[in-house]
């Protein structure tokens, strides 16, 4: 989401949309040439500049200048072990996409020309065995902000958030969410109003309320003072964004919550089907997108 009126959306089978009305009306398209594509996260800079990330094979990376009348092919990987779960910018120039672990690290490529070109860099966090990522919402890797952090969550084995400092290192950190399965972990991380809220569970049981949500004191991640929610979310949750103040917003295959305390307490306010909320850029708009094409606008 780039302002109150521009919103861009991905999806299965090589989609892709563009609503300059704040959501109202969409015009969809099918990319040419990626017809069996997962689109599994987008980033927009404005109508006309956009970069798409697909999960599976072959793993690509597409970027539009022109409102998405045509696609540049910017990275590509047909190997099957390079499976990419989110992308995230630090500015308009500079971002990176994140990978499953291959030969024991999670794969890191590297942008500094806006997303035209990708370089896989050989400093990635180490992974744990049967440790990886997940690519529900785009929102496993997240920029802390601008000069500082990218950050990533993780689940199988463990929850892990891998924090990169400024040195370019990552500093792990387990979390209190759900671990010990393929199918648990942490999905997504927001901050704002002073706080830190991540969000997951278990997708294989979307039902299961279980270390769904936690909380950290502070936007800054340094440290591991995590903090397990006290009400939690009705089910798994892909996806968490920030809305103002005090409040955030998590949705999932399970239906969408509310927390009005930074994330200490949750309730469930739609039972929906959704992957992904997301508050614009500039402005108050909040969208929802899920499966079957579903969009919806939240209001508090």
């Amino acid at each position: 989401m780039v302002d109150e009126k521009v919103a861009w959306v991905s999806g299965s089978k090589g989609h892709v949309a563009l609503s300059t009305n704040g959501g109202q009306t969409w015009t969809w398209q099918q990319v040419k040439g990626f017809e069996q594509s997962d689109f599994r996260d987008i980033e927009a800079f404005s109508a006309k500049e956009a970069i798409i990330m697909s999960s599976g094979t072959p793993a690509v990376i597409l970027k539009t200048t022109d409102g998405g009348l045509s696609w540049q092919l910017c990275y590509r990987e047909d190997d099957k072990t390079y499976f990419l779960d989110g992308l995230a910018f630090y500015d308009k120039m500079h971002g990176i996409s994140m990978g499953d672990p291959i030969n024991g690290k999670f794969l890191l490529l590297e942008t500094k020309d806006g997303g035209k070109t990708w370089t896989e860099e050989s400093a990635g966090p180490d992974a744990l065995k049967n440790e990886a990522a997940f690519a529900a919402s785009g929102t496993s890797v997240y920029i802390v902000n601008k000069k500082a952090n990218a950050v990533v969550l993780t689940g199988g084995s463990v929850s892990r958030l891998l924090y990169r400092t400024k040195a370019g290192t990552w500093n792990p950190v387990t979390m209190p969410l759900a671990q010990g399965q393929a199918s648990k972990g942490g999905f997504s991380v927001a901050t704002g109003g002073g706080q830190t809220v991540l969000v997951g569970g278990n997708y294989s049981n979307d039902k299961n309320r279980d270390s769904i949500a936690c909380y950290y004191n502070g936007e800054q991640i340094t440290g591991s003072n995590f903090h397990l929610a006290a009400t939690m979310p009705n089910g798994y949750q892909s996806c968490v964004t920030y809305i103002e103040g005090k409040v955030f917003l998590s949705t999932g295959t399970s239906g969408s919550n509310v927390s009005y305390d930074g994330g200490l307490n949750w309730k469930p306010v739609d039972a929906g089907s959704y992957n992904v909320c997301q508050r614009s850029k500039k402005g108050k708009l909040v969208l929802l997108a899920g499966d079957k094409g579903r969009i919806a606008i939240f209001k508090l």
